[in-house]
């Protein structure tokens, strides 16, 4: 939704872009790496673990993304409408794909600390999994307006810019987009203000748990709270207030001045990716230390298990001992008394 005049400095938006895209990209990629690289590392996947990959993944559709979106700015665009359609459907799947996910996460979260005995029967990670396919067959779905609807004809030459009007006359759109995102606010900030409680109230059942006692769970739930409205409310305003004057008689400055609206919130949604970098640290590190709990417990195991066989086996040699010596006490008794018979009738 970039402006639909062609100028030829950088303007405002350009500048914004700028600003905000090159720290994402350069910031962006070596999290994301990082946290798959830490993630490849872990044995034992869990539901957690699952849903931060295909964040990871979704992430990554975005940064993707973002160099051809600077590059196509106030430039003709020279790669094709296919690939430029797809492009922008990245954007959209970034969005919405986050925002999904986020709300798994943050349901998983609260399921597991609410319902720990029915947890193991509602949480597995091939649940997560299909959950996973389920958004990204969603989100790719409903991305299908952005190849029908969004140019007048495929000679257009930008890219992110100049949709047709049939875009903003399809009121549906921006009533799906408001519906997924109302919604789940709701179940995000439910969720979260509920694992914070849960949380809270664990911490003054255990206030000797160092884990607990830091209040660092706490802060990074909230942190990602905050991260998620922050990303993702300007976007859905500024978008239901293009939409709604779009088909509206107002002057062209309003106009230009709200898809700089547009233009800002898209930047600010994109800070998401690094602000994801919360959430992998909780994921990860809630994963790192159960398989570390999880190596000690096997280990303790063993151990238990080694001192049982030695135990089991000295055991086995006392009574072995023990019955030989019987034995040949028996037989040195059994020829002593000979011995005595024998002399006794001498």
């Amino acid at each position: 939704m970039l402006t639909e005049v062609s100028m030829s400095y950088c303007d405002w938006v350009c500048c914004m872009q700028l600003l905000v895209y090159v720290p994402v990209l350069v910031l962006g990629i070596p999290l994301n790496l990082a946290a798959l690289w830490k993630l490849l590392s872990i044995r034992h996947w869990r539901e957690s673990t699952v849903y931060l990959l295909n964040l990871i993944i979704n992430d990554t559709l975005l940064l993707l993304s973002l160099p051809f979106k600077i590059h196509a700015y106030n430039r003709n665009w020279e790669l094709g409408r296919p690939f430029c359609s797809l492009l922008e459907s990245l954007v959209y799947v970034n969005v919405y794909g986050s925002i999904l996910l986020s709300v798994c996460i943050a349901g998983d979260r609260y399921v597991a600390l609410r319902f720990p005995f029915a947890a193991r029967r509602l949480r597995s990670p091939l649940k997560a999994a299909l959950i996973c396919l389920l958004i990204w067959t969603l989100v790719f779905s409903c991305s299908y307006p952005v190849y029908s609807l969004n140019h007048d004809n495929t000679s257009s030459s930008f890219c992110f810019q100049n949709f047709s009007n049939r875009t903003w006359e399809n009121r549906w759109i921006v009533v799906s987009m408001e519906t997924v995102f109302c919604c789940s606010t709701v179940v995000m900030v439910f969720c979260s203000v509920q694992v914070v409680r849960l949380l809270r109230d664990l911490r003054k059942r255990n206030p000797n748990d160092p884990k607990l006692r830091n209040n660092k769970s706490v802060k990074i739930v909230l942190s990602n709270l905050l991260a998620f409205l922050i990303c993702f409310i300007p976007y859905h305003i500024a978008a239901l207030l293009y939409f709604h004057y779009k088909s509206s008689r107002v002057g062209s400055e309003f106009m230009r001045q709200l898809r700089y609206f547009v233009h800002s919130s898209l930047c600010v949604g994109s800070v998401n990716c690094l602000a994801d970098g919360a959430c992998y640290y909780f994921i990860l590190k809630e994963n790192l230390h159960a398989a570390k709990l999880e190596r000690r417990a096997t280990l303790q195991s063993t151990q238990i298990r080694y001192i049982n066989v030695q135990s089991h086996n000295q055991s086995t040699r006392v009574t072995v001992r023990e019955a030989s010596e019987e034995s040949r006490d028996a037989q040195m008794l059994k020829n002593g008394s000979f011995n005595d018979s024998i002399t006794g009738k001498n």
